[in-house]
């Protein structure tokens, strides 16, 4: 991976203080989709580390996967599956396979769906994500590869701010570990 584009993920990053209803501060990564060249280098980034290991699909969970997702999937010359989450007002076409999550970094749980029709036995998923904290989402994601019988590859994420057991178990290959962006 090109060291300028680590440098300039770094550069464009922020913390924001979302104001005494927090009590911790929100990563700003806004500054990232703005930037041209770096949107033109974050497919192919993440395809990389996976790419010997020839994914047919690349699948992401909202919100952020799905701009990158199919960021790394054009990299590959491959499909793109997003994970839609549970309440977002839409209802799924088609029978829908679901898993929730283990409790996220907040305690929360999420429940993610992938339609049944876009994932198979046959594939070889690449999963794709801007943030590894817990690993929780991407749990839930490897849960449902596991029930339509598709293989999971790995993780490749922007950065990486999960102890290393997560990041072994989720064979997680990161741009930028977050101690860089303090």
């Amino acid at each position: 991976m090109p060291a300028e584009l680590t440098e300039r993920l770094v550069e464009l990053f922020r913390w924001v203080d979302p104001g005494p209803q927090s009590a911790h501060l929100v990563s700003d990564v806004s500054g990232w989709w703005r930037d041209p060249a770096v949107l033109a280098a974050l497919g192919p980034a993440l395809a990389a580390p996976f790419r010997a290991a020839r994914p047919t699909v690349v699948l992401a969970p909202a919100v952020t996967g799905v701009l990158l997702g199919p960021l790394a999937a054009t990299a590959l010359g491959v499909g793109f599956v997003p994970a839609q989450k549970a309440g977002d007002g839409r209802v799924p076409a088609g029978a829908t396979t679901w898993a929730q999550s283990p409790p996220d970094f907040r305690g929360r749980r999420v429940e993610l769906g992938v339609r049944d029709r876009h994932l198979g036995p046959d594939d070889r998923v690449l999963v794709v994500d801007d943030w590894v904290a817990t690993g929780a989402q991407l749990h839930a994601l490897y849960a449902i590869c596991a029930a339509r019988g598709a293989e999971v590859l790995g993780t490749s994420a922007v950065v990486a701010d999960c102890p290393p057991a997560v990041a072994a178990d989720l064979r997680v290959r990161a741009l930028l570990d977050a101690a860089r962006l303090d």
